[in-house]
């Protein structure tokens, strides 16, 4: 099969592969749309420890099912489909108490194992799931970012008079923004230096700004929950002070490792902090469903691009691609 293969900091080539070797519990899907993650922008430029070339990445995928194992039930061939990427082992106190994202033998497809930037990946059955006849195979690959938004928005347990603030327009803090909406939040802050996300933030409802300090008197403080989709220390420590006594904030950016926080202040106001990494089962089967219902709306900012100019693709997206929030990679 045809593969895009990381190859070193920069360095993406195709390449003929063999098949995946099937097991007995896996499906091989034949992948149509596969989208390019912000992490994975960081493994291409040689910054992030989980993607070691040579590899195959791309866990946000969407395909039709070209074979089924021996022992995978419930499927046949030329079924619609995208899966749930993350893979667990099903029976550790956090898979069977719904918080499978922290299973210690989790393996993300893309990273641990090779993932969707190809003509085919085998993914096991049980993470698996049809898409409604409705749901193209674009919306289909959205439905793994939109879990991670659900997933912060769950943690943040928001109500429908919560003051939202998220730091950062990249795709997971507006699938946040869109997610929070479904929670009946209304007019959440966003905070980004791009512009041109900060115009698709606008027209998805959200206040847009590039500074709390943009904002009228009084509104750019004292929020309940606040959103660092960025992973910064300066955008950690503004999340921390823009959040009110009481309320919470939620960590899910990656960008750095290590951060200085005002603990002191932290402790003086009350203010949670949480973690927020991937998603549950049921985060990404909500986003299936929500996706299915129409409450997100992201493909008027994305472009679809061949898989053989995936390192242009990748390139375009770390120099400023514009307007668009996402790039899908297809099979020519």
């Amino acid at each position: 099969m045809k593969a895009l293969v990381y190859e070193g900091p920069r360095t993406m080539n195709m390449r003929d592969i063999p098949l995946p070797a099937l097991q007995p519990d896996e499906v091989l899907v034949r992948v149509s749309h596969a989208g390019i993650c912000g992490s994975e922008l960081g493994g291409y430029l040689g910054h992030n420890s989980l993607r070691k070339p040579p590899l195959i990445m791309g866990h946000e995928f969407s395909g039709t099912i070209e074979q089924v194992g021996d022992q995978a039930r419930g499927f046949q061939v030329g079924e619609r489909v995208t899966a749930n990427p993350l893979v667990t082992c099903g029976q550790c106190r956090y898979c069977l108490n719904g918080a499978s994202q922290l299973c210690g033998a989790r393996q993300l497809l893309g990273a641990h194992r090779p993932g969707a930037f190809a003509e085919f990946v085998a993914v096991p059955a049980r993470n698996v799931y049809r898409l409604d006849d409705h749901v193209s195979f674009a919306e289909g690959a959205l439905a793994e970012p939109y879990a991670c938004a659900i997933h912060v928005c769950r943690l943040l347990a928001l109500a429908p008079t919560d003051r939202l603030l998220i730091y950062g327009a990249g795709p997971i803090g507006l699938f946040a923004l869109q997610a929070a909406a479904a929670y009946g939040v209304r007019d959440a802050v966003i905070v980004d230096l791009n512009a041109s996300r900060l115009e698709i933030a606008r027209e998805l409802g959200g206040i847009a700004v590039t500074s709390l300090d943009d904002l009228p008197g009084g509104i750019g403080e004292g929020f309940d929950a606040v959103i660092d989709a960025v992973g910064a220390e300066a955008t950690r420590q503004r999340s921390v002070a823009a959040a009110r006594p009481g309320g919470t904030v939620v960590f899910t950016g990656l960008h750095e490792a290590d951060s200085r926080l005002p603990v002191n202040d932290m402790i003086r106001a009350e203010i949670g902090t949480k973690g927020a990494f991937a998603y549950s089962r049921d985060d990404f089967e909500t986003a299936l469903r929500w996706i299915g219902q129409g409450r997100i709306n992201l493909l008027p900012w994305t472009e679809t691009t061949s898989l053989g100019e995936g390192g242009a693709a990748f390139e375009k997206l770390i120099g400023g691609p514009g307007k668009i929030a996402k790039i899908f990679l297809t099979i020519e």
